[in-house]
């Protein structure tokens, strides 16, 4: 069974700028992503960043492309909804992690956070 210390491991593998927050906890700070964290809960490696807050206006729409992108765009990970905010998430199983598992979560979250951010955008209220 992996533990906290392979996810540890993982991280300085991959040279990730992160910082242990304690209780199985880190926040991943890498090209554009400053927020990422990754848990761990129970036998599941948790991903998820925030991506924006939901605006008041035109959100069928906003929800509409985020079902849109979740079926064309992304492999590894999923936008959805927590509270007011729409966040990127991912798990895996603890259990059987692999290298190359944590690193293609980690890289699709990143790929969609560069890619999709200006189509999501669109939608941020304007002040």
């Amino acid at each position: 069974m992996k533990t906290r210390e392979d996810i540890e491991s993982y991280l300085l593998k991959m040279g990730v700028n992160h910082e242990d927050l304690g209780g199985d906890i880190w926040r991943l700070r890498e090209d554009g992503m400053e927020n990422l964290m990754v848990s761990l809960a129970g036998p599941i490696v948790v991903f998820r960043l925030k991506m924006m807050d939901v605006p008041a206006a035109r959100r069928e729409a906003l929800f509409e492309t985020l079902l849109r992108l979740n079926t064309t765009e992304l492999f590894h990970c999923a936008f959805g909804l927590e509270g007011n905010a729409v966040v990127l998430g991912g798990a895996l199983e603890l259990e059987n992690l692999d290298f190359n598992e944590f690193q293609a979560v980690i890289d699709d979250i990143s790929m969609a956070v560069s890619k999709q951010y200006p189509v999501l955008s669109k939608f941020r209220a304007v002040a």
